[in-house]
């Protein structure tokens, strides 16, 4: 008797869809085989069943992305610092996500560059950039990490470790602040002697999006090659099906013929050499395993190319602030025009000054020139600190550079909207009977059924509204319906 269910569903759809789509020739239903009814069912089924499609629907959502570069000079957080963050994360403009490349974060020393890590000024620049822009969300200490990475390299701050420097004035602030205001959470950080990247959300977004496969990668190709005082940082995520990836690098200094040599080699690699392995802790979300495997891609960092051109012409193009003029003799625009390293990236217009290199702290002045100081070094100025981009759906808003003084390079900033993939619902792509109706109504739960037929898409409803709409046709439906015992 269970063998006659299945056989009088199927005699049931098979009726019920003949009806509905009769004449319609892609179907060729009214073809039957020698084989009979067996034949024409099997192929039915196969149609209704097993070649249904049911592809997720799919919709994006913009995600306005803050990526910065700044080299510190090896320079600890201290002092005033806090008034040039502020300024530098334009955060009268606030991003959904702040990206932030540091190098030189400690001194390149030799102890530093073969030694141990040293987490502290990771965590200090930490800090003070959670409290920076969690001070205007009503939250002004570092919140966990997200994602946290096991790894001996990998530098966040646990919320244990901050309770010390909350005062019980603040904790009541904190206590009175409305819940609903915004707070950004640590999303992933990484150093590397003196590279440093920082990533941040906004909470309510950690918790509206899927953010997944969070990995990082360092890769160290200075010294021999092989050492950390040049190389870079990478984090690789997905948010929801969307794939990132942020490469903050610190390439090889010189101005002198030949030199953007050395910098191109490190950039391939870079490419070459970064990698983000799966694991066992992956989702079922395949995730990209290399740099150009991303769907967007932030590369920036002290890129450190220079000018085509002697240090007194350029100086004359700076004092004319003739931007356009002097970009003809960029070292990374030809790289990027002209078959180089980067072909195919994207930059926006540099409209202002060169980043590099001014005489000291709380100075101006650009180092060297004529006649030259006493003790200085004379360096060309040029955009040495760049961001760059590549992939689809992204579309920069702003590219400017900071003032502060704290080092001899100015930071850079570049706002981004882009576009993330959010998958509404999921659905299997190959659907049994089964899935689409586990169980059949009665004719009284059909009657009593209050259900949106209009929103549902399976075969079910479709059945269930034409019974409402032709009750008299449908009859001999419901009778098989109720004799076949499916409920």
């Amino acid at each position: 008797m269970d063998g006659e269910k299945p056989k009088s569903r199927r005699r049931m759809f098979r009726k019920w869809f003949k009806r509905k789509h009769k004449g319609a020739e892609p179907y060729q239903l009214s073809q039957v085989s020698d084989g009979g009814e067996d034949e024409s069912t099997d192929y039915l089924d196969d149609i209704l069943f097993q070649s249904m499609e049911m592809d997720p629907c799919t919709s994006t959502s913009e995600l306005r992305i803050f990526v910065g570069t700044w080299n510190v000079a090896g320079r600890s957080p201290k002092g005033s610092l806090a008034v040039d963050l502020d300024e530098w994360l334009n955060l009268k403009d606030a991003a959904d996500m702040y990206v932030l490349g540091f190098q030189e974060i400690v001194p390149l020393k030799t102890r530093n560059v073969i030694g141990v890590e040293d987490p502290t000024e990771a965590r200090n620049w930490n800090l003070l950039i959670g409290k920076t822009l969690n001070e205007k969300f009503g939250c002004p200490w570092l919140t966990p990490i997200v994602h946290p990475i096991s790894s001996e390299n990998y530098n966040y701050v646990q919320v244990s470790e901050l309770e010390p420097e909350i005062t019980r004035e603040q904790s009541r602030t904190l206590q009175e602040k409305p819940k609903s205001v915004s707070k950004y959470k640590l999303i992933a950080s990484k150093k590397m002697v003196g590279v440093f990247l920082s990533v941040w959300m906004k909470s309510e977004l950690v918790r509206k999006y899927d953010i997944s496969n969070v990995k990082v990668c360092s890769v160290a190709c200075g010294i021999m090659g092989y050492l950390g005082n040049k190389g870079s940082v990478s984090v690789s995520m997905t948010i929801e099906r969307t794939s990132f990836c942020f490469v903050v690098a610190h390439l090889a200094s010189g101005e002198k013929k030949g030199d953007e040599g050395r910098r191109n080699h490190q950039v391939a690699e870079i490419f070459k050499r970064t990698a983000f392995p799966r694991s066992s802790s992956d989702n079922d979300i395949p995730h990209p395993l290399t740099i150009l495997g991303h769907d967007r891609i932030f590369w920036f960092g002290d890129l450190n190319y220079r000018l085509y051109l002697e240090d007194n012409s350029a100086r004359q193009l700076i004092r004319k602030l003739d931007w356009t003029a002097l970009q003809e003799f960029d070292q990374l625009r030809r790289e990027r025009e002209y078959g180089g390293v980067f072909q195919g990236w994207k930059e926006g217009a540099l409209e202002f000054a060169p980043t590099y290199k001014y005489s000291s702290s709380n100075c101006n002045r650009y180092s060297g020139g004529l006649p030259s100081r006493s003790g200085e070094k004379q360096r060309t100025p040029a955009w040495c600190d760049r961001i760059l981009w590549y992939g689809k759906g992204v579309t920069q808003l702003s590219y400017f550079r900071s003032e502060s003084k704290f080092s001899d390079h100015r930071p850079v900033s570049a706002l981004f909207s882009t576009q993330v993939d959010v998958v509404q619902s999921t659905n299997p792509r190959m659907v049994s009977m089964h899935t689409i109706l586990p169980a059949i109504p009665t004719p009284k739960e059909i009657v009593q059924s209050n259900r949106d037929e209009e929103a549902s898409s399976t075969f079910l409803s479709l059945i269930i509204k034409d019974f409402k709409e032709s009750p008299t046709q449908n009859t001999s439906c419901i009778e098989q319906i109720d004799d076949s015992g499916c409920s």
